[in-house]
């Protein structure tokens, strides 16, 4: 009798041994607490399906939420540094942010793709991120609130050595910097 149970007391932590835990999911709440979807199960709380998931804020401001939903990038032609229309829409959309928040400083980052000299790509680059902060002037943003730096192809988006590549190389970056004051 004795005996039986043993056996099933070792069947049964053999069995257990073989379950596999559930996974916890995890979000981060506001205060920056966190919930896990196990526990959070019926008492309001997130409930997801067996992924970790992160929720990211766009304070008002932030400069998340300048690349969300502004956009922090225009593409240029090949060896060209004047604005194209989707390009013009970007840069008045970030105008439009920066009238909002006007303690907020940028840097525009010029970029090249790697065809051409280091000393070609450098200046392409800078003709690029002033086209930009040029246009920003134009349109009432205060010159002290704009700086420019080239990186002509020292920093590629995409290494790799192709048309597409290079396209999304040809670029000018709105970085928002810190703020004034």
């Amino acid at each position: 009798m004795r005996f039986s149970y043993v056996v099933c007391a070792l069947a049964g932590l053999a069995l257990a041994a073989c379950e596999s835990s559930p996974e916890l999911n995890s979000t981060a709440t506001a205060d920056g607490s966190s919930n896990s979807g196990a526990s959070s199960a019926g008492t309001g709380g997130p409930v997801t399906s067996g992924v970790v998931s992160r929720e990211v804020t766009q304070a008002p401001g932030s400069v998340e939420d300048f690349v969300v939903n502004v956009g922090d990038r225009v593409l240029f032609g090949f060896d060209r540094f004047d604005l194209a229309p989707d390009a013009l829409t970007t840069i008045e959309n970030q105008v439009v942010w920066l009238k909002r928040y006007p303690g907020v400083t940028i840097m525009v980052e010029g970029h090249a793709d790697e065809r051409g000299t280091r000393e070609y790509n450098l200046a392409l680059g800078e003709r690029r991120a002033n086209s930009v902060r040029d246009y920003m002037i134009a349109l009432g943003v205060d010159p002290n609130r704009v700086k420019t730096i080239s990186y002509g192809k020292e920093r590629p988006v995409d290494p790799a050595s192709n048309e597409d590549a290079w396209e999304r190389n040809r670029r000018a970056v709105t970085v928002v910097d810190g703020t004034t004051g």
